[in-house]
């Protein structure tokens, strides 16, 4: 199978409204331009797959059986929006859990870019000609360790501003809206890298 370039999206606060450690599909509620900009992307006939750090299941909050119901809404909330979710990949550990299964280090916990790799595996994604979206500094990192191209929202969820020599966008913008549009523009031929300044607060 060819190579493709595909657009990954962080979950709870980029797509989802963030209700932290829910798994109740009625509960969920697109974030802020969400629904638009998945429409934009839909656009592109990019893969649309999801990219969650859900630590519930190490820390007991939830089991990893009931994200299986996130994963169908999500299909049908894109599907509303007029896209496609191709994927939802999770990573269910954390070093401080409780659950015996799950409390470790890993390297599919964002900041770490497990979780693309597998995905780049599984469907033939070409990581150094695709785009991570996400709302807070370890998705840009994880998506910037894969080789992917990065838009961070700038829509207040990250609040420590930790910065890094991997921990610098491409590009940021307010909302998923602004992020679709922006993706399109440069699939479209314009500028591919885009100014990661901007939007105000910018990483140091």
């Amino acid at each position: 199978m060819a190579m493709r370039p595909a657009i990954f999206l962080d979950k709870d606060g980029t797509v989802l409204a963030d209700v932290p450690y829910n798994t109740r599909p009625e509960r969920m509620c697109f974030a802020p331009g969400a629904a638009v900009g998945l429409a934009l992307l839909a656009t592109t006939g990019l893969p649309l797959v999801v990219i969650s750090n859900q630590p519930g299941v190490a820390l007991a909050r939830f089991s990893i059986d009931e994200l299986q119901g996130v994963h169908k809404r999500l299909e049908e909330m894109f599907a509303e929006a007029g896209a496609r979710l191709a994927a939802f990949y999770f990573c269910p550990h954390h070093p401080d859990g409780v659950h015996p299964d799950y409390a470790r280090v890993c390297d599919c916990r964002k900041p770490a870019p497990g979780l693309l790799h597998a995905a780049a595996g599984a469907m033939s994604i070409d990581l150094a000609s695709s785009w991570f979206i996400g709302d807070i500094l370890d998705d840009v990192e994880a998506g910037r360790r894969a080789g992917c191209r990065t838009v961070l929202l700038d829509n207040g969820n990250e609040t420590e501003w930790r910065g890094g020599p991997w921990r610098w966008p491409d590009r940021m913008e307010k909302n998923m809206e602004g992020a679709g549009r922006w993706i399109v523009h440069c699939l479209a031929g314009g500028d591919r890298r885009g100014s990661p300044a901007h939007a105000t607060g910018a990483p140091a």
